[in-house]
């Protein structure tokens, strides 16, 4: 079963739920706000995509980050980073189990998921 991780009220968020269910793909939605990240699940976001790509820096989330809490960004502040802050974290982030796919872009979903 693919897991769609993210919020809710994204709009990203939402283009990717309504491409998944436009193609009849079955999905289990972890709203991050209400679920939390799931701390084995990040470990391994970690280690397979980096906290480069994981964390959104273009967004306000990294931007109300004090400065040297940014400038001084790795892997195990990352963690700490995306517990205490859910929101930082690129939407969506989509598990099919064999991969992790980071954003949506339809060409993107359609090349990989049909």
């Amino acid at each position: 079963m693919i897991t769609i991780y993210g919020i809710k009220n994204c709009d990203t968020m939402k283009k990717a739920l309504k491409w998944l269910t436009d193609a009849d793909i079955e999905y289990r939605f972890h709203d991050y706000k209400k679920d939390g990240v799931p701390t084995q699940e990040l470990d391994n976001w970690l280690n397979e995509l980096g906290w480069e790509a994981l964390i959104n820096r273009r967004g306000t989330t990294w931007r109300k980050l004090d400065e040297a809490v940014r400038e001084g960004m790795d892997t195990q502040n990352a963690r700490k980073v995306i517990l205490d802050n859910p929101s930082i974290v690129k939407r969506p982030l989509l598990d099919t189990g064999d991969e992790r796919i980071l954003g949506f872009k339809a060409d993107d979903y359609e090349a990989r998921l049909k």
